[in-house]
């Protein structure tokens, strides 16, 4: 079985990056790590070429943003979530932790409030 290589131009707030070469095809929200340095996608295009009268995939353009190490993240249902899965709080988001500390860290939040199990409370939590 070949494993399909998607070639992706990189641009940093319209600045490229670089072009390279991945075994995957990164989604918006999407952590990466590039030369030591971490970026969260933030969108994604497709560049196609006519070949035999058939479009077919040439490229992927990706727009990232560079982030900080994130050290409180969790890999849930396909996709990487940050801050602490048992505060009721959490959104379970790859770009958010919370309302209340967006900005974390969750180890300090004085707004933390733990949830039992899933489906205690109002808000069952993410599988």
């Amino acid at each position: 079985m070949t494993t399909e290589v998607f070639s992706v131009d990189i641009l940093v707030q319209e600045t490229p990056l670089g072009s390279f070469q991945l075994e995957w095809n990164p989604q918006p929200g999407a952590q990466i790590e590039i030369e030591g340095a971490y970026y969260v996608v933030l969108e994604r295009r497709h560049r196609y070429r006519l070949s035999m009268n058939r479009y077919e995939l040439d490229r992927v353009l990706l727009s990232v943003q560079k982030i900080e190490a994130i050290a409180d993240r969790s890999w849930i249902g396909g996709r990487w979530v940050i801050g602490d899965m048992s505060c009721r709080y959490n959104a379970r988001s790859t770009l958010l932790r919370c309302a209340v500390n967006p900005d974390g860290p969750c180890d300090r939040c004085p707004s933390y409030q733990p949830q039992a199990c899933a489906g205690d409370g109002d808000r069952p939590m993410y599988r």
